[in-house]
């Protein structure tokens, strides 16, 4: 689990549960108001606060800003939306004591806390002590510290029984242990040699006292080559030990696909005569969000989503779209047969051969897929109108996560542009007055940065240098290569494809940059399963028609959503 920067003031509060599962975490939010922090295992161990609001279960991740250590100010900073604290325990005083919203999508407001039972923990002296009298004789019978690490090999025995330490000896279930307390080893090494090569007075007298030990403890794995020192075993630092060996004491987790090095042959090879049509979408798998059959929009399924992105920052959902995005462009993830196959190595590549057609039309499902999600997140919203202002300005902070500097997911920030331009979207006066008045920032965000880059985008002038942006725009190029008109006048319509034509050279070209981008992006990210399968086309297709109407043809299924999606913006906001 990462601890955050301020961790020995976050494991000290009575509301943080440590590493704690979603499940059991509801389970011990009884009212209205009750809240916990915990350490959520899905996310890497980052602070989550749970609360029961309205008699639902919320979840709302805590979105940690690192800064360039300097003195005199905090390295991290805590958020929810927007402002910014110092530490955990400060960012929950304040929302507590001020009574204010952790969103203003839900509204919730947290007064309770729900503390955690911590186990007491007894010294080994009082464990000693009540085990009995031998042990107790035993016990004083030492006549000398064991402060001085040259006691190592002694701890539990007296001078004159060399056999105390097995008289004393512990097994490690015996021991109590707390959740912020290290994991011990099941066999640790043993420290008779460790006298040796720690010798120091032995107890006597020093004309200067011993430096005061440091908080954290000297510990590392035994013969560590070249790896840092993990958290996870306690092993004394010495230069020899004998135990149990690096693999099988805490073997080294595989790195996730989206981190695996590229071959530098790989990158470097020429075309080849291509085998076969590629698709990148993955295979269809048991759904942990929608059943074997499913109706189209079934209101239990909207529920949870809707909870589980009011759980993740728009930083967070924007990583989980570039690596959804990454694979399904076939940037990140290609293996070799897919190479072999398709004849070049990047999906960026093969969007511009004319054997790509399958890839192309899957990323234009994609793409409206996702516009035609994001378009009912907003008039799914049934509420107040404050809550579909919220929801806008969801939308636009997730495109502000996505922009070239950021994410530099171009194709997300596309689709979720996309949904905000919708007829049915942009014709909600109402709603977009709302959100001028309650969420300023957010609204002069959109007019005055977002169409302006959206539209230089859609004409081929728009960044797309590798190093600010990780997945360049394919759209308009995939959109040319099937044979839509570019649209416009003749003299403008002609500049336009000739941009298109010559960033879909560089796109091919760069592809290996964009990839080392993309993998540096998602370097060190543990994206959540849940989430992750949500933003993916067969799920999103399957949540918008339902398992039978999946499989339509796709124009169809695209005409008759726009239609559902007219009613509803009739409904919100009738026309007078």
């Amino acid at each position: 689990m990462q601890v955050p920067q301020d961790g020995e003031d976050l494991a000290g509060q009575p509301w943080y549960h440590g590493l704690l599962s979603r499940q059991k975490a509801e389970a011990l939010l009884q009212q209205d108001g009750d809240f916990l922090v915990r350490a959520s295992g899905s996310r890497g161990g980052h602070p989550v606060i749970s609360c029961r609001w309205r008699g639902s279960a919320l979840h709302f991740e805590v979105f940690r800003v690192a800064l360039r250590p300097r003195p005199g100010r905090p390295t991290a900073l805590f958020q929810l939306e927007d402002e910014q604290f110092p530490s955990m325990p400060a960012l929950v005083h304040s929302y507590v004591t001020g009574r204010r919203p952790l969103s203003q999508a839900t509204g919730a407001v947290v007064s309770r806390p729900v503390t955690w039972q911590r186990p007491l923990r007894r010294s080994f002296s009082e464990d000693t002590l009540m085990n009995g009298p031998a042990r107790t004789e035993r016990l004083r019978a030492r006549k000398w510290s064991n402060s001085q690490p040259a006691d190592l090999a002694h701890m539990g025995q007296s001078r004159d029984d060399p056999t105390g330490i097995e008289a004393f000896a512990m097994p490690v279930s015996a021991l109590p242990r707390t959740g912020s307390d290290p994991v011990l080893l099941k066999a640790p090494a043993p420290l008779g040699t460790v006298a040796n090569s720690l010798r120091a007075s032995d107890g006597q007298l020093q004309a200067k006292a011993p430096a005061k030990p440091p908080r954290t403890p000297s510990f590392e794995l035994p013969d560590a080559s070249e790896r840092p020192p993990m958290y996870c075993e306690l092993v004394p630092r010495v230069s020899c030990v004998q135990g149990t060996s690096l693999s099988q004491s805490c073997p080294e987790p595989e790195a996730p696909w989206w981190e695996a090095e590229e071959d530098e042959e790989e990158e470097n090879r020429c075309f080849t005569r291509p085998q076969a049509e590629i698709s990148f979408c993955p295979p269809d798998t048991p759904s942990c969000l929608l059943g074997p059959q499913n109706r189209p929009l079934e209101p239990q399924v909207l529920h949870t989503l809707r909870g589980l992105f009011l759980e993740h920052h728009p930083g967070s959902t924007a990583l989980h779209l570039l690596l959804v995005d990454c694979q399904a462009t076939g940037l990140l993830g290609v293996t070799r047969d897919q190479r072999d196959n398709m004849g070049v190595s990047s999906g960026l590549e093969l969007l511009t051969l004319p054997h790509g057609c399958r890839l192309r039309l899957e990323l234009l499902e994609r793409h409206e897929t996702l516009a035609l999600a994001g378009a009912l997140a907003v008039l799914g919203c049934s509420g107040p109108l404050e809550e579909r202002a919220a929801a806008l300005r969801g939308l636009v902070e997730l495109a502000l996560a996505l922009r070239p500097g950021a994410a530099g997911d171009l194709p997300g920030l596309a689709a979720v542009m996309g949904a905000l331009l919708m007829p049915q979207v942009s014709r909600l006066e109402h709603t977009w007055r709302q959100l001028r008045r309650s969420h300023t920032e957010a609204a002069l965000a959109f007019e005055q940065e977002l169409k302006p880059l959206m539209r230089a985008l859609d004409e081929g002038a728009g960044p797309c240098d590798p190093g600010e942006v990780a997945l360049p725009h394919v759209a308009p190029m995939v959109r040319l290569l099937e044979g839509e008109e570019v649209a416009g006048p003749l003299d403008e319509s002609c500049e336009r494809l000739l941009r298109t034509l010559h960033g879909a050279r560089h796109m091919a070209r760069d592809a290996p940059k964009f990839r080392k981008v993309a993998a540096q992006r998602l370097r060190g990210f543990r994206p959540n399963p849940e989430l992750r399968e949500a933003l993916t086309t067969g799920f999103l297709r399957r949540l918008l028609w339902g398992s039978r109407g999946a499989g339509a043809p796709r124009a169809e299924r695209f005409e008759k959503f726009q239609r559902v999606l007219g009613v509803l913006s009739q409904r919100l906001e009738p026309d007078s």
